[in-house]
């Protein structure tokens, strides 16, 4: 596995809400979770912008690229990377909604805020979840990278108990529609 340091990914977090109190530690644990994803992953020498925002404005981000008037917990804008541009896109969390997932999910917000980081960056590097056979291979990426990062496996406490008449599918989350940006916005 290479080193994170020789994955060449450079991470600009910035802060747009007051919610996040413990910016500091947030954006450690973001980095942190960033660059293990890019030395597993091995992308080419990128920079990504990180924004901690609240879920008001991830509801209009939302309402705007997605037509869905409800805030989510990640969205990412891929950038048209066709002319050697070097940075991959953006990824922004909503601190709200991420809180109550991770109190509902009964997980630590920090495994939950590092598992979206890493899904918001499979999400730039063209992964998705639009099939079962995407879903598999983009949850087994994020568990491999988690595992890596001492992170329990985000998917095993939501998963549908089996009923005797057989197992209930997972719910899977629809593509989203974009705007200007050459890949739209996609969300967890």
């Amino acid at each position: 596995m290479k080193r994170a340091a020789d994955a060449g990914l450079k991470i600009d977090v910035l802060v747009d809400s007051e919610h996040w109190t413990d910016a500091r530690a947030a954006s450690a644990i973001v980095r942190r979770a960033l660059q293990q994803a890019a030395a597993a992953l091995s992308p080419r020498p990128v920079e990504l912008a990180i924004v901690l925002t609240d879920d008001s404005a991830m509801r209009r981000l939302n309402r705007n690229w997605r037509g869905v008037d409800a805030p989510t917990n990640v969205l990412s804008f891929a950038t048209n990377t066709a002319g050697g541009e070097d940075h991959l896109g953006d990824i922004v969390l909503a601190y709200e909604t991420i809180k109550r997932e991770a109190r509902r999910e009964d997980k630590p917000f920090n495994h939950h805020l590092a598992h979206l980081a890493v899904h918001g960056l499979l999400h730039l590097l063209g992964y998705d979840h639009q099939s079962a056979a995407q879903a598999r291979r983009m949850e087994s990426t994020e568990r491999a990278i988690l595992r890596a990062l001492a992170v329990p496996d985000p998917y095993a406490a939501t998963r549908p108990t089996p009923k005797p008449s057989g197992r209930r599918p997972a719910k899977r989350h629809g593509t989203e529609s974009g705007g200007e940006r050459a890949r739209p916005a996609r969300n967890a």
